[in-house]
């Protein structure tokens, strides 16, 4: 059973709900990018400074992928973090996810570069994790070009984009290329069987994410067909876990998908994977997104600027 909530989320939480349940899914996906970008407007941050933010279209598997660019202060050549937004890969994009970026850059002194691939149901599986892997393809290839080290990159991403982040550190390896130093993965989707403890437990709305935001979002991603033992959509059912690349895996107390985090934690360490896995108390999914209101998602984005200075410095 989780712990009390914080009291920095229960009051958000409280503010969040006021109007009603707070929860993703809605009748059409549409629907739900409207309400995301609701609530983005709603709580309008003022950016964080960086040195510089460039946006970028690059080449994918099916046209063009738009990306940003964030470059802090530092002399070049830095680390590189490939950043995949979350949305249970049906919401997001670039704006969404521009603040932890922002962070996440000035904190760890890397580049990063955040990633818009496609969506579902538009684009379903493995519409997100080819375009994933394409963009870091092209990071590993183009680095220098734009002050990178193309031996120092990572991959990362929360929720729907640890999940990508997790499947393209399979899908380098398997590829052959390109190197992966280090995984960051916040509160990360690994398997859609739903059925965790922690799933269970945080089945019902009013914590942000719900056992039935992730059916709608799961139903929208992967069609009928799909292969669900997939690796590159369920990372948790790859047979084989080794030779990928050391893991940061942050999970929330309070969320239904804190049992696969850690459940995938356990296991790439069993393959001999170095990992280290870290639950925040009192939390919710989502939050480090949330780290203006929340001391919590604070220590969470510097502990994972922290793990990423130091995997770029070895």
């Amino acid at each position: 059973m989780a712990h009390a909530l914080d009291p920095q989320m229960k009051q958000f939480l409280d503010f969040a709900n006021a109007a009603g349940p707070l929860f993703l899914r809605a009748e059409t996906p549409e629907q739900a990018r409207a309400k995301m970008q609701a609530l983005l407007a709603a709580s309008p941050t003022p950016p964080a400074p960086i040195y510089r933010v460039e946006d970028r279209h690059i080449p994918g598997p099916a046209g063009q992928i738009p990306v940003r660019i964030y470059t802090p202060e530092g002399q070049p050549p830095m680390g590189v973090l490939v950043y995949y937004h979350g949305g249970g890969w049906v919401l997001g994009d670039l704006e969404s996810h521009d603040n932890v970026c922002r962070s996440l850059a000035n904190g760890a002194g890397c580049l990063v570069v955040s990633i818009d691939y496609r969506l579902a149901p538009e684009h379903p599986f493995p519409a997100a994790p080819e375009d994933c892997y394409a963009a870091t393809k092209w990071v590993a290839e183009n680095a220098e070009s734009f002050g990178g080290d193309p031996s120092r990159i990572a991959v990362g991403g929360d929720s729907a984009g640890g999940n990508l982040a997790a499947a393209v550190s399979i899908m380098a390896r398997d590829r052959s290329g390109p190197a992966i130093r280090f995984q960051l993965l916040f509160y990360p989707v690994t398997d859609c069987a739903l059925d965790t403890p922690s799933q269970k437990e945080f089945a019902g709305d009013g914590f942000v994410l719900s056992r039935a935001d992730m059916e709608w979002f799961w139903n929208h991603y992967l069609e009928p067909r799909t292969d669900r033992q997939n690796p590159y959509a369920c990372p948790f059912r790859a047979k084989d876990l080794s030779k990928l690349p050391p893991a940061l895996i942050l999970t929330a107390s309070h969320d239904p998908l804190r049992d696969e985090g850690e459940r995938f934690a356990e296991r790439l360490m069993t393959a001999g994977c170095k990992v280290t896995c870290t639950r925040y108390d009192g939390v919710v999914h989502g939050f480090v997104s949330f780290a203006d209101a929340l001391d919590q998602g604070k220590k969470g984005l510097q502990q994972a600027a922290d793990a990423l200075r130091q995997a770029f410095a070895q």
